[in-house]
């Protein structure tokens, strides 16, 4: 396949945030898939503790500046931006006061989850969708890693399907160890949809809304599964192959970048 326009959308990516094994495979995958003849763009939230100045964020104000609504609440999208410089890749990053600002990731800083992190999926989902589409940049390939990306393959495949962005888009959703683990609220499911999405759109998530639940609502709706640790659940990927989906099994952060590219040209 000739060069291919991937995104790629993770809760973490070094330098901006602390080592983990997340956050430096999703530094090194875009340049190594870059450098493989594609052309990348990256986006994840601007959690709490990433120092603006230290790093060179700055506000894009003509990406800025949309309300999403959730659960009937407005919430204002910010959309700031830094370089990787070596690389030759912009990093974007979603902010918002109420979900990232003064926040961590899963838990705050004693190790309590935040209530609202089933909120924080949709806004950082519709937030991403919504920045893209201001950039006129139709992706070949979305390559999402990690929990607060979950709802991206519903959304492409529901409220997005018929966005010019996003009409030839296939999704590629790569599993981590679990990440959290209080259940998301009871009303998830009904504050997800937006006002594109038809009725029956989400269907049903396992209950309760645990970790496991909404990993299988974002395999339902990708078109690969990677597994991105040793430690993945294993029924998760035995999921996906019930319902036909390829699924790239062993640990992908051991794997070359040809392995991943010779994947997204598979589906």
């Amino acid at each position: 396949m000739s060069e291919k326009k991937i995104l790629i959308i993770a809760d973490q990516i070094s330098p901006f945030v602390a080592p983990s094994a997340m956050a430096d495979y999703c530094r090194q995958l875009p340049q190594s898939i870059q450098e493989l003849g594609n052309d990348i763009r990256t986006f994840m939230p601007k959690w709490g503790n990433i120092n603006e100045r230290r790093n060179q964020l700055h506000e894009v104000i003509r990406l800025s500046g949309m309300n999403l609504i959730i659960d009937d609440t407005d919430h204002p999208l910010i959309i700031k931006v830094a370089s990787l410089q070596s690389a030759r890749i912009q990093v974007y990053f979603i902010d918002n006061e109420d979900y990232f600002q003064n926040r961590l990731q899963v838990t705050d800083k004693d190790g309590v989850e935040y209530e609202d992190n089933d909120e924080r999926t949709i806004f950082f989902a519709r937030g991403v969708l919504e920045t893209v589409k201001k950039l006129r940049w139709n992706p070949d390939i979305i390559h999402c890693h990690g929990w607060l990306s979950a709802l991206i393959p519903l959304y492409i495949k529901t409220a997005y399907r018929e966005e010019p962005a996003f009409r030839e888009s296939k999704v590629v959703y790569s599993l981590y160890d679990k990440a959290f683990k209080n259940n998301f609220g009871e009303k998830y499911p009904e504050i997800i949809p937006n006002k594109d999405m038809q009725p029956g759109d989400v269907g049903t998530f396992d209950t309760p809304i645990n970790y496991n639940s909404v990993m299988k609502k974002a395999i339902e709706f990708s078109d690969g599964i990677i597994c991105n640790s040793s430690a993945v659940d294993a029924s998760l990927p035995a999921y996906a192959k019930t319902k036909g989906i390829p699924v790239l099994e062993g640990d992908a952060t051991t794997m070359g970048a040809e392995a991943i590219n010779d994947f997204y040209n598979k589906i």
